[in-house]
């Protein structure tokens, strides 16, 4: 395994994310190879690691005063041995080749998990949404389209949203891909309910979470009810993170977005997160104007000059980071364990850095991974794919429960692969082996391609 790692940063040096997520994974799978040497002997590690496809091409757009401007986008088809390719579209500035690979590689796993026939893809763009009018973003979305449209197909690789592609942006997307293509398909999900889109998807990756962290929650007699939560993030995920946690009886505290957090100790509630929605989804606004309304809270703006994040030092239960990568270093977690968080559940994708981890670890703090417990996302994008090819659309319950279902499955998926391998009760442990034998079995079904 070593040589495998040495040979993916010696191939692609500058490329930090990919390198985290794959030397984490081949941490967890060394118990399946020593009981799998066929996965050794056809290089299934080397191979998955190795994108089967990767586009990357240029985006030239023209703003509202009639000024170019030229973007990068990115489609990494990382695996399709179990079904199309799957994974989201991220447009902020921060997008590059690693990224992309890590979410890429990343969302392989995530989408085994699920159950359903799903590979494994990640895209985006470095292009900043935020700031911009309806018609400039139009404008990208088509530019981006314009590309993109010759590499997806329903049946070959179905892109979703992600940070910085919502409803709107997936509308867009949509419309140039029919127009281009001259026809309707299923060919992306997130889509408007009136057209093709399923109920449950916007709210489908926080309330996973939510369910997922009441899983865990089960094991050890208690629920989410009477616990205060600390959530990071404002974005979709966050939202619905939050709307869970408050149907299910707990108390969240905290909302951030890039400009700093916000700290509510009587509890964001339902009054309190419809106004955040309002200011974020409609007049995306900052989370500061949070206390402008509610002006008992508390805004923490963001301080450059620490290496720690002020919004996992107050005291809380449990914790949701669910904002980006890398957002819970070694010294947060020090202070989450300090201010009594003894579950942390995973909303954004590879949230905590492997030394975070191994502090909660220690700490006896329950962990749950991003491609487990932020898995009801992709999950109902498959509903929804599944959906568009029956041509009819299942009731919000209907959804909700299958949701729930896929959920507490992938729950007793993890828990079981780590009970086999001598990893007893080590969710990431248990959730990169359970996917990854899957993914790994089908490959071999298939022959060398």
């Amino acid at each position: 395994m070593e040589q495998v790692l040495a040979g993916i940063v010696e191939r692609d040096p500058e490329q930090r994310e990919f390198h985290q997520t794959v030397r984490e994974f081949l941490i967890s799978v060394r118990p399946v190879l020593e009981h799998h040497p066929e996965f050794r002997q056809l290089a299934v590690l080397e191979r998955l690691a190795e994108p089967e496809r990767m586009v990357i091409f240029r985006v030239p757009w023209m703003d509202d005063q009639g000024e170019v401007h030229v973007n990068r986008g990115y489609r990494v088809e990382m695996s399709s041995a179990i079904g199309p390719y799957k994974g989201g579209l991220r447009f902020h500035p921060s997008v590059n080749l690693s990224i992309i690979k890590f979410l890429a590689f990343e969302q392989v796993f995530k989408n085994s998990l699920t159950t359903m026939p799903l590979g494994g893809a990640k895209g985006g763009a470095d292009f900043d949404p935020k700031g911009r009018s309806d018609t400039e973003v139009m404008r990208f979305c088509q530019a981006f389209m314009a590309e993109l449209f010759r590499h997806i197909g329903e049946d070959t690789d179905v892109p979703a949203g992600d940070i910085g592609v919502g409803s709107r942006e997936i509308g867009y997307l949509f419309g140039m891909y029919k127009k281009l293509q001259n026809k309707f398909t299923g060919v992306l999900t997130g889509k408007g309910l009136a057209w093709g889109g399923s109920l449950i998807r916007p709210e489908a990756t926080g309330y996973g979470v939510v369910y997922f962290a009441a899983e865990m929650l089960a094991l050890r007699g208690e629920t989410v009810a009477g616990k205060r939560w600390l959530v990071s993030g404002s974005g979709n995920v966050a939202q619905f993170t939050v709307e869970k946690i408050l149907h299910l009886g707990g108390t969240v505290l905290t909302m951030s977005d890039s400009s700093g957090h916000i700290y509510d100790e009587e509890g964001i509630d339902a009054a309190k997160l419809a106004f955040v929605k309002e200011l974020k989804n409609v007049r995306r606004g900052r989370i500061g104007e949070y206390c402008e309304r509610y002006p008992r809270a508390v805004h923490v703006p963001v301080d450059p000059t620490l290496d720690w994040n002020p919004l996992w030092r107050h005291q809380a239960d449990g914790a949701v980071p669910a904002a980006t990568q890398n957002e819970i270093n070694n010294k947060d977690a020090l202070h989450m364990v300090e201010g009594g968080v003894r579950l942390v559940c995973e909303g954004a994708n590879m949230p905590s850095t492997p030394e975070a981890i191994g502090i909660f670890r220690d700490h006896n703090v329950l962990f749950g991974p991003s491609k487990a417990a932020n898995a009801g996302g992709v999950a109902v994008s498959g509903l929804e794919m599944a959906q568009d090819s029956m041509r009819l659309s299942w009731s919000r319950e209907e959804v909700d429960a299958r949701l729930h279902a896929i959920i507490r499955n992938i729950h007793r998926t993890c828990l079981d692969a780590a009970s086999t391998y001598g990893r007893e009760g080590d969710y990431l442990a248990g959730a990169n082996m359970a996917s990854f034998i899957k993914v790994a079995s089908a490959m071999l079904d298939q022959g060398l391609v």
